[in-house]
């Protein structure tokens, strides 16, 4: 039997798409290999949105190469898009991949069934019936964006917004539920960007209504959705859901108007607190969690103090912290004006400090109450425990000798351990 290994960088897109692969070469009779082993052949799913990402990739190249020097490599995913030549420089065999052919990337090797039709459609094609070491399911609902951020090179590797037919999505999540999971989480590039290239009546709402029917499917999860794509509709639509979160991950990037401007986000902070206010109105106990984007060229002092100063105002659940990249071929590449390497920590270090005290302020509200907690997995290095997330995705940790992996628990709040709270179960 032929051997498989798996890389994977990035996003919940990419995840998504790797467990994809992953069932393409499985229906061809491969095993998939995983640790040090050496394998026949190794799938290294990139990503290009950051400097540090492009580095990732193309280590895992090179510890592809050592781990399995006989191996056939398959370069796919963002880094693959633009940076070909340079995979080339470290394995000039490599089989690159396009983001576009991911969904039949078995069909390329030789001895298999030929390459499909170019007018295939691949977010439509794009399956999945399992997804491997999770206990929460991520379903790509969504490919690629519109929107022109000077920052980021993602439109040049995924190409325009497209969405998947909405009945393919709910096949895919009936097969999901069926297989176990009592979560999905929807993802996608652009997520708030669904349905606009279907017609009238396709938006996130409407999909999430097709989804609530499904036997066995829990909890329907957003992943990230821009600020603009929150209708009145979708907030509605959490207010009453019995099973859609009350969790919204909500890209800030910067709490200044002048950086804002500069970065082409399509929103001021005034606009972004609105909308956060309007949300938790609607809303009580909902999650904010968002990214910001620190060091963008000409950031000052006093536009990063209002970024902590809107920070300090959503109260998010959870701060994800990115220091500025340049990206080349984007409109930012060429502003002058960059931040040190000191600077740029100084202020990194800051900003996850008052992330973390948002954070534990927003935990406190929910002390000494029962949540029902989805559990994941074990605890790493803490024998007995289990850990699962809240609807409002909270992580919680309990100690329980029987076995809780992928069961609803009702468990009472005690006190924050770390990034957790311990739960009474």
């Amino acid at each position: 039997m032929r051997t498989v290994k798996f890389f994977t960088l990035g996003c919940k897109a990419n995840q998504y798409d790797t467990q994809g692969i992953r069932e393409q070469f499985a229906r061809r009779g491969f095993r998939e290999i995983d640790n040090g082993h050496c394998a026949d052949i190794c799938v290294i799913n990139t990503c290009t949105v950051t400097h540090r990402a492009d580095s990732d990739s193309f280590q895992l190249i090179r510890r592809a190469k050592r781990e399995s020097p006989r191996a056939r490599i398959i370069v796919t995913g963002c880094l693959a898009e633009l940076d070909g030549d340079k995979i080339k420089n470290i394995d000039k065999e490599a089989i690159i991949i396009k983001n576009s052919d991911k969904h039949r990337i078995a069909s390329f090797l030789p001895g298999f069934c030929q390459i499909t039709s170019k007018r295939d459609n691949e977010i439509t094609n794009a399956s999945i019936t399992c997804f491997k070491g999770h206990t929460r399911a991520f379903l790509k609902i969504q490919d690629g964006c519109n929107n022109r951020c000077s920052y980021c090179k993602v439109p040049l590797v995924r190409g325009a917004s497209r969405s998947k037919p909405k009945e393919v999505v709910i096949q895919e999540a009936r097969q999901l539920a069926k297989s176990g999971f009592q979560e999905i989480v929807l993802t996608g590039i652009c997520l708030g960007s669904y349905g606009k290239d279907l017609g009238p009546g396709s938006d996130i709402a409407e999909i999430v209504t097709s989804l609530e029917d499904i036997e066995g499917l829990l909890r329907v999860r957003l992943s990230s959705i821009e600020a603009n794509d929150i209708t009145d509709g979708l907030i509605e639509k959490i207010a009453k859901s019995s099973k859609l979160c009350p969790h919204l991950h909500i890209p800030l990037q910067s709490g200044d108007n002048e950086v804002l401007k500069r970065m082409r986000r399509s929103y001021t902070r005034q606009d972004y607190l609105k909308l956060i206010k309007k949300v938790k109105n609607k809303i009580p106990g909902i999650a904010i969690t968002t990214d910001v984007l620190v060091g963008f060229p000409g950031e000052t002092e006093k536009n990063f103090q209002n970024t902590l100063d809107l920070v300090k105002k959503i109260l998010p659940l959870k701060v994800h912290i990115f220091p500025y990249s340049k990206r080349e071929g984007t409109p930012a590449a060429g502003l002058k004006d960059d931040l040190s390497y000191k600077e740029l920590k100084e202020r990194t270090g800051r900003l996850a400090k008052m992330s973390d005290s948002c954070s534990l302020a927003y935990k406190k509200k929910f002390l000494n109450r029962k949540l029902p907690v989805l559990i994941e997995c074990r605890v790493k290095g803490r024998p007995g425990f289990w850990e699962g997330h809240t609807a409002n995705y909270i992580k919680v940790m309990v100690n329980s000798k029987k076995g809780l992996k992928n069961r609803v628990i009702l468990a009472e709040l005690i006190k924050p351990v770390n990034e957790c709270i311990l739960g009474n179960y």
